[in-house]
């Protein structure tokens, strides 16, 4: 299995959505997108064999690894869309309130440039209510970062580490984040990125502002923040049309393209794993 697939615990919620249990999945025969992005649904820099069938979110990624001439692509949806399903029956929360706020991240390779301080004035002056801030591992880990945040009056979270090279991946971290979404009213960053079409589709208003930060040798393959800025004007700023975003939140997850059990189960290379039985 690509060690991508493992990342978030992606594999093993589509194991849970297929019927096969909590345990570490099969092996997926493909590449399924790890993470919203403008290009071709691969992650630049991620070994890759060329033919290998890529499993991707959606009808719009599909038609971006098409024009850049691969082939064999499979629209499925997103994984956080099938843990969607897995809970609609979730009890609501009692209330939202206050916004869970996403600062944009790095990872093991390249680092984040950008002033924290000025994004926590940002913050403060523009959200309405009590804030929780859910640092990526990476900052998480970064005790200077950590602490200017709850310095700062807000709760600090951390959805779980992603993995990497198959090791460490922790299989609830979606979990974790749709949890803590549906809590909050409002999702915000300063970069749209998956954080806030999965918190569009667990129910918040979304908000995108404030300096986007740069990215160490970020690649501008596809055209970078300011592209996405161009393209989706309507999900910048501090207040956003919740109904325009949902829909564009809808298409760009994939929510229409969701297979069933046994359909997603062949497209993975699962068709001859046995479904756990069912407890009373």
């Amino acid at each position: 299995m690509h060690h991508a697939n493992h990342f978030y615990g992606h594999a093993h919620v589509l194991a849970r959505y297929c019927g096969l249990g909590d345990g570490h999945p099969p092996r997926i025969d493909g590449y399924v997108q790890h993470g919203w992005n403008i290009g071709d649904g691969l992650a630049p820099g991620h070994p890759y064999v060329e033919g290998t069938p890529s499993l991707l979110w959606s009808e719009q990624t599909r038609r971006r690894a098409w024009s850049v001439g691969r082939r064999n692509v499979t629209v499925i949806g997103a994984p956080f869309a099938y843990l969607l399903a897995l809970r609609a029956a979730d009890p609501p929360a009692a209330e939202r309130t206050g916004t869970i706020w996403y600062p944009f991240h790095g990872w093991e390779g390249q680092r984040v440039r950008g002033d924290h301080r000025e994004l926590i004035a940002r913050i403060r002056d523009t959200e309405p209510g009590p804030v929780t801030v859910c640092l990526y591992w990476h900052e998480y880990g970064m005790r200077r970062i950590r602490q200017l945040y709850e310095r700062a009056g807000f709760r600090v979270v951390c959805h779980g580490y992603r993995g990497h090279w198959w090791r460490d991946t922790d299989p609830s971290f979606l979990d974790n984040q749709l949890t803590e979404l549906r809590r909050h009213r409002r999702v915000a960053s300063n970069r749209l990125t998956s954080a806030i079409f999965y918190g569009i589709a667990a129910g918040c208003e979304p908000a995108v502002y404030g300096d986007p930060m740069v990215l160490a040798d970020e690649d501008p393959t596809f055209g970078g923040t300011a592209r996405i800025r161009r393209q989706w004007p309507q999900l910048h700023g501090e207040q956003v049309d919740v109904e325009v975003a949902t829909e564009i939140a809808r298409a760009e997850l994939g929510v229409e393209h969701l297979c069933r059990p046994a359909v997603l189960r062949e497209l993975l290379g699962w068709a001859h794993h046995q479904e756990e039985p069912v407890g009373d």
